[in-house]
């Protein structure tokens, strides 16, 4: 397999803040899983790792910290090894540990499961690997799955696009600044003593999911975005508080539907959908289309590309590179706080439909997804689909379930059945 051009990569624009976050308290970990329909085999999975890494030399790396910013370098120790699943997924990355690896591979009967920092990639990045790993898997196991339809040729050398930095190459001329946003209703609870991460699965007909936001001629993703936000305002009023504040959402944005890019990196940016008590009561049917309109709105190619040129800017403003990192990171620390925390009530991503060639797919039962814990005790919520059913999850270090019991609710009183499976 043919070596990566550099021998070092720039972290893109959203792993220079991941990496600067990163804390015991605060994981920039996602998990990908998939469920197979026969026991995993973990000889044949190893192999398969150690098959596809080469593949993917941006996520065969490890992190350093340099005097001004981190850099990732090829990773040339052992691993990383396949192990049994853990009870509390997604935890925090530790530079030091797993002899550097940034990435993690579990199994447990038959599922099988992947964990990325995210400085590494996004959820869409990381899903190429994922089907390409799991391609491979299955012809270890004696399946053939031939290359293309979402799965990379194994005998085909990186190429250069997959690494880009889309950041960097789609920066424009016109910028959003740092923009000052209200604080949102913080939605926290009751923090759990380390590590105690609560997960909880609800599982869905898509089919029955998709009547129901054309119902209210929205999206899948506007939809569950509107209930979200509607049981988050319910949660708020019985919490009496002394004022009401606006609940708002953190919903990612993949940028490459806009700007076409190969890059198995980081190239994405989120848009706030929020809806605020103070102007008065909302029904559901008025907050599903106060979040549809505001996605039609928002979610175009000039204001998407003016949000991540003002941060290409910010990385990149002379002064700035000229501070060493170790004064760097409480600032940046402090910034995300301020625009990345306060406004925010919850996270909350869908990556969308989990698509794999017809050979795969006789193979893959189902597909599970997890962001790992807040900076500040509430859940965060994604959800995937694969076949027929939308897996959603709940997943947080605080002990309330009041979000998630809500949100499922509320789908059921919508006719929409939910099986739901927890680690509680």
């Amino acid at each position: 397999m043919a070596k990566p051009d550099s021998q070092w990569y720039r972290l893109d624009n959203a792993g220079i803040l991941y990496s600067a976050l990163q804390r015991e308290e605060y994981s920039a970990i996602y998990r990908f899983s998939a469920l197979m329909t026969e026991p995993v085999r973990p000889a044949a999975l190893q192999n398969a790792i150690d098959r596809v890494l080469p593949r993917f030399p941006s996520f065969a790396v490890r992190i350093r910290r340099g005097l001004f910013w981190y850099y990732l370098e090829p990773n040339t120790a052992p691993g990383p090894f396949l192990k049994a699943d853990v009870a509390n997924p997604c935890q925090p990355v530790r530079f030091r540990e797993d002899n550097g690896w940034l990435v993690r591979f579990y199994y447990y009967r038959n599922r099988i499961s992947l964990e990325v920092f995210h400085a590494l990639s996004d959820g869409a990045g990381a899903l190429i690997f994922f089907r390409t790993l799991l391609a491979e898997y299955l012809r270890q196991t004696g399946i053939s799955v031939p290359a293309g339809n979402g799965v990379l040729d194994l005998e085909e050398p990186p190429r250069k696009d997959e690494l880009e930095d889309a950041y960097a190459r789609y920066a424009g001329r016109h910028a959003l600044g740092l923009r000052r946003m209200p604080k949102a209703y913080a939605n926290t609870g009751t923090p759990e003593p380390f590590y105690t991460f609560h997960v909880t699965m609800g599982f869905v007909p898509l089919e029955k999911l998709r009547e129901a936001a054309r119902s209210y001629d929205a999206s899948i993703t506007e939809y569950l975005s509107a209930v979200l936000i509607h049981v988050l305002l319910e949660k708020q009023r019985r919490e009496h508080p002394h004022k009401e504040r606006p609940v708002a959402l953190a919903v990612p944005i993949n940028l490459r539907s806009w700007f076409p890019s190969e890059t198995v990196r980081n190239f994405i940016t989120t848009v706030r959908p929020s809806i605020d008590p103070a102007l008065g009561d909302y029904t559901f049917p008025e907050i599903v289309s106060q979040v549809r309109h505001y996605m039609k709105l928002h979610i175009h190619r000039q204001e998407l590309q003016a949000a991540f040129t003002g941060n290409v800017r910010f990385t990149k403003n002379f002064f700035l590179r000229a501070v060493p990192v170790f004064l760097k990171n409480p600032v940046m620390a402090l910034n995300y706080y301020l625009f990345g925390v306060r406004p925010y009530s919850c996270t909350y991503t869908n990556p969308g439909a989990f698509t794999v060639p017809p050979e795969m797919a006789p193979h893959i039962q189902g597909m599970e997804v997890v962001l790992g814990q807040a900076t500040v005790p509430r859940c965060h919520c994604a959800s995937i689909s694969y076949g027929d059913i939308m897996e959603i999850t709940f997943a947080g270090t605080q002990a309330e379930t009041d979000t998630e019991r809500d949100f499922f609710r509320f789908l059921v009183r919508e006719g929409i059945p939910v099986r739901i499976e927890s680690n509680r």
